[in-house]
């Protein structure tokens, strides 16, 4: 049976990522998470391939041989990368865009709090390969939730309340 009229809009697909945990796209769907305090999320987009990435990362620096390599910002965003081009992705097209880091607590048993480590470890990580960041929501005291376009590489920042789009 044909119908006349508007065709309805084609559903995306949502992926979760948990905490420790990252997904990669190459079919436009919508990368999700939250619970992002001192953890960061790291979004990769390769805009020519249509190739997308996100990681929720919690730690900073891996110890030799990690179980879960997505828990840490060193070894977490090389797996994201690496998946990314195993779906097309060029390493040199990437760019970044970081969210979460936040100091959710008065105390840290670090002298620099844990979620402006994860936020300079991933830096590095991305300068190594040479992965430009094009924004950022880093720090600050709240808690974040994303919703990351795959295909357009789009990122919305839900915080206290509020919704930004990077």
């Amino acid at each position: 049976m044909k119908t006349y009229g508007e065709e309805p809009a084609p559903t995306r697909t949502r992926k979760r990522v948990g905490i420790a945990d990252f997904a990669v796209t190459a079919d436009e769907a919508v990368l999700t998470t939250s619970g992002l305090g001192s953890c960061l999320g790291v979004c990769l987009h390769d805009d020519r391939a249509g190739v997308a990435g996100l990681i929720h990362v919690m730690l900073p620096t891996a110890p030799d041989d990690p179980p879960n390599v997505a828990k840490y910002a060193d070894t977490g965003i090389d797996a994201v990368v690496n998946a990314m081009c195993d779906e097309g992705a060029t390493s040199g097209r990437i760019t970044a865009k970081l969210a979460g880091g936040s100091a959710m607590f008065e105390f840290d048993s670090q002298d620099e709090p844990i979620g402006e480590r994860n936020v300079a470890m991933a830096r590095t990580a991305l300068d190594r390969r040479g992965i430009p960041i094009d924004a950022e929501d880093v720090g600050g005291d709240a808690g974040r939730s994303l919703r990351f376009h795959g295909g357009t590489g789009a990122l919305l920042i839900k915080s206290g309340g509020t919704e930004r789009q990077l």
